[in-house]
């Protein structure tokens, strides 16, 4: 918790919790991870996506020798709490440094992805991709608010674009992958249970609306001669959340609304607007989208304004490993508490790492549910408990591999 609250200050926006892909203030967090990571005696090294590895060798390595990896993302939404990813980092830096000198038959590479969010250059979990193998180098082209491509900024720190895909993990090398994270929901904290094991991630799917109407004077133009693009819009949220309030476990939001000229005294001509829609079961997912695309085609024309829609992301659900998540149950009952299942409504890099390898989730209670906030927070014996879990899952599995 103390690291944690270090990790902090590492932002690249003073006076808040703000820590973007390979920006300086992301640096800075690798140089101090590093230092905890060695001081460990784990091999540290970095990828050319900008990821940071730290391995635990096996006892006695040999060609075939598989790695556990577990991980989790180092950069942040803006304005963010100080757990979000990091957390998990932590806990496995602790539960590692809890193994001591136990021998295992196979390595365990703990990772702090790069990217997960998405917020620097639109797409996320850049980091994961590339270690899984499936790292798109059309992204190189895509440019910050800044104008810098993602290209120029990783060659700025002295890494290659161009071998990122050489850095990906190979399926046959890979025990699994298992990831401990906050809850960032009520879940387990309604129950009063400190872990969670997930059973799977929800798809999504991630739209941009435009509308375009006709600018005119508020107090000029009659209602019924408007082509007024945010009243389409607004009308649009409202039927979102009507359609996700019919379907049982669907969730649609619009968080994003830009409106221009934004005038008090001017009916807004053009606006752009968000669309988030995700599901556990991908056809109800794929239907909703469809539904809710007409939904908005039918009210542009009602209003009078056109329409233009386009996918920013298609990411379908993701089931965990039943042989992982059952050893996270096993060693939660060995801690001396209760297993519980639940699914997770948010997306995290898991749901890229189960394309390469059998892949596991840890939840950690979340006071309160609020995420993606300054107001996250996590009690310090509830991650005790998840070193302690981890630790004791490590050991199991590699009991199993010596059976």
């Amino acid at each position: 918790m103390e690291r944690c609250d270090r990790i902090a200050a590492f932002t690249d926006t003073p006076g808040s919790i703000t820590r973007l892909f390979l920006s300086d203030a992301a640096a800075r967090l690798q140089a101090e991870l590093r230092h905890w990571m060695e001081a460990a005696n784990l091999t540290v090294r970095v990828d050319n996506a900008g990821n940071l590895i730290a391995r635990r060798p096996a006892f006695e390595s040999t060609a075939s020798t598989q790695t556990l990896l577990i991980g989790s993302h180092l950069d942040t939404v803006p304005n963010a709490g100080r757990y979000d990813g990091i957390l998990g980092v932590m806990i496995g830096l602790q539960a590692i440094e809890a193994l001591g000198e136990t021998p295992l038959p196979f390595h365990i590479d703990l990772i702090g992805f790069s990217e997960e969010e998405g917020v620097r250059f639109g797409v996320p979990y850049i980091g994961s991709a590339a270690v899984a193998g499936c790292f798109d180098y059309a992204w190189l082209g895509r440019c910050d608010p800044s104008g810098q491509s993602l290209g120029h900024v990783i060659e700025e720190r002295g890494l290659k674009p161009s071998r990122i895909k050489d850095d990906a993990y190979q399926p046959d090398q890979v025990l699994g992958y298992t990831e401990v994270h906050l809850e960032q929901g009520p879940v387990l904290d309604s129950l009063d249970l400190p872990l969670g094991v997930v059973t799977g991630i929800q798809g999504q799917s991630r739209l941009m609306l435009r509308y375009t109407g006709h600018a005119d004077h508020a107090g000029t133009v009659p209602m019924e001669h408007r082509r007024d693009a945010l009243l389409a819009a607004s009308r649009v949220v409202v039927a979102a959340a009507d359609y996700a309030r019919g379907t049982d476990g669907l969730r649609a939001t619009v968080g994003y609304i830009k409106a221009e000229p934004n005038v008090r005294n001017v009916v807004p001509g053009v606006v752009e607007q968000s669309l988030d829609i995700r599901h556990a079961d991908d056809d109800i997912r794929v239907k909703a989208v469809t539904q809710l695309i007409a939904t908005a085609e039918q009210i542009a024309a009602e209003e009078n304004v056109k329409l233009r829609c386009r996918s920013t992301q298609q990411q379908g659900a993701m089931q965990t490993d039943p042989g992982l998540s059952s050893a996270l149950s096993k060693a939660i009952e060995q801690a001396g508490m209760s297993p519980y299942a639940l699914p997770s409504g948010a997306g995290h890099d898991a749901v890229v790492m189960a394309r390469l390898a059998p892949t596991a989730m840890l939840f950690v209670r979340h006071p309160k549910g609020v995420s993606h906030h300054p107001e996250e927070t996590v009690l310090a014996e509830d991650a005790g408990r998840a070193v302690q879990v981890l630790a004791q899952y490590i050991v199991n599995l590699s009991a199993d591999a010596a059976v």
